[in-house]
């Protein structure tokens, strides 16, 4: 059976208690050394490394010779004794009885796994099963796992239940013209940039609260550090709740995902050199007015109401908030109506502005939501207002005519909200296969 060619991981054997145990490891050889008089082989597994120690006097000579042909990146199975070793990875070293090789690799590596020499990051993505066998790589995913795990738990211990809407389909979710276009059939469909509509349409449905973590698609010709055209969305809706009580759902989210983070991935944190900082909450609030006047009063740009924040404006936004306040995250809170999505719910007495929001890192937007307007005509203008055809929406305006709830909701970028998390400069290190306007393959 394949389950006998492993009892632990490297990360399970606890010399303490297990010196003198007899156990089996299977990984990849990570490096082999080969000193004359002793020979190590270190194996590598998903969870650390662990020392294969043979010693010349000692070991059977076709073992030792075994041990010293082996390629690097070569996947083996190793049968040993557990020996305490307080210099060697894990406190503990293995003295083989039998190195079983099951697959030799081509030599040479498409790239190096160690860490002794640098790979450019289109060299790593092209090669990104061999990326993944660097510990950086490894730590990186592991922490966005913890992220993705932390997520589902907070949102369901509030009540939240796992939905999943379709990616296939008929009409833009806010119109536009940044949609991948797909045959379907005899008619033309689209790849969904987000799960809005639907998750509106479940509110009318009942079922309260709900969140999806899933694939959105935007086809932007983005060629940036951070814009993909495939992300992960982590989008919540919730009934009979306004815009400050999402707000609240959101940041105390953030807050336990850093601290679960900083708990259970502890060791792939110690990896990357990070000491993650847990945010404090509430976070600040500053009104769209007040970023204005920031940006025109710090800033490189002038900008006028109706303005949105580029890219550099957000930075001073970000750093000026980070001085004077010592956040890192906080909110932008009542933009213009006109330059929100249609289905935002303007304040009833000043409709120029609406109850939406954007939650920011000090180095770029991480989410944006809103109250979204809940009565049928009204959301119908406002889909006029904005050069749409209703007739394109009639799937989700129906929803709205048979008594819609109050509600709000918003969307995280994943990537957007590991990336920050870790400080990582380009947001395809936080994805296994990144899909941009330039790289369709692996």
């Amino acid at each position: 059976m394949l389950l006998n060619l492993r009892t632990h991981y490297t990360s399970q054997i606890d010399p303490s208690v297990m010196n003198g145990s007899e156990v089996k490891l299977a990984g990849w050889v990570h490096e082999v050394r080969d000193l004359g008089g002793i020979c190590f082989v270190v194996l590598r597994d998903r969870d650390g490394r662990a020392q294969v120690t043979l010693v010349k006097k000692k070991t059977d000579a076709k073992l030792l010779e075994t041990a010293k042909k082996l390629v690097r990146e070569s996947v083996i199975t190793v049968t040993a004794t557990v020996k305490t070793e307080p210099k060697a990875p894990g406190g503990y070293e293995l003295i083989p009885m039998e190195i079983k090789l099951l697959n030799e690799a081509e030599s040479p590596l498409p790239m190096d796994t160690t860490g002794k020499v640098e790979a450019e990051l289109d060299t790593r993505l092209d090669s990104r099963f061999m990326d993944l066998r660097r510990d950086k790589t490894t730590a990186i995913f592991k922490i966005r796992h913890e992220t993705l795990r932390a997520v589902r738990n907070y949102l369901i211990d509030k009540g939240f239940i796992d939905v999943t809407s379709p990616k296939v389909v008929a009409t833009a979710t806010e119109g536009g013209t940044s949609l991948f276009p797909i045959t379907y059939f005899d008619r033309e469909a689209f790849l969904n940039q987000s799960p809005q509509l639907f998750k509106q349409i479940l509110m009318a449905g009942g079922l309260d609260r709900v969140f999806e973590i899933g694939p959105i698609f935007r086809a932007e010709e983005h060629d940036t550090r951070k814009h993909l055209n495939e992300a992960t969305s982590i989008d919540i809706e919730a009934s009979f709740c306004d815009h400050f009580d999402v707000m609240a759902i959101l940041e105390n989210m953030i807050s336990y995902v850093y601290s679960q983070v900083k708990e259970k991935a502890a060791r792939s944190l110690e990896v990357l050199g990070i000491d993650l900082q847990v945010p404090e909450v509430p976070f600040p609030k500053i009104t769209y007015d007040e970023a204005l006047k920031i940006v025109n009063s710090h800033g490189e740009e002038s900008l006028k109401w109706g303005d949105d924040l580029s890219t550099l404006s957000e930075n001073t936004v970000g750093a000026y908030v980070f001085k004077e306040l010592g956040a890192s995250h906080y909110f932008i809170i009542d933009w213009p109506t006109e330059i929100k999505p249609f289905y935002a719910m303007p304040y009833e007495d000043r409709p120029e502005i609406s109850k939406s929001f954007d939650m920011m890192h000090r180095t770029m937007e991480l989410s944006s939501g809103a109250q979204r307007i809940h009565i049928h005509d009204m959301l119908k203008k406002r889909i006029e207002s904005q050069g749409l055809n209703p007739d394109g929406f009639d799937f989700y305006l129906k929803a709205f005519r048979y008594g819609m709830p109050p509600h709000a909701g918003w969307g995280v970028g994943c990537e957007r909200l590991v990336m920050t998390m870790l400080g990582v400069e380009n947001i395809r290190d936080v994805v296994l296969f990144p899909r941009d306007r330039r790289r369709l393959s692996p």
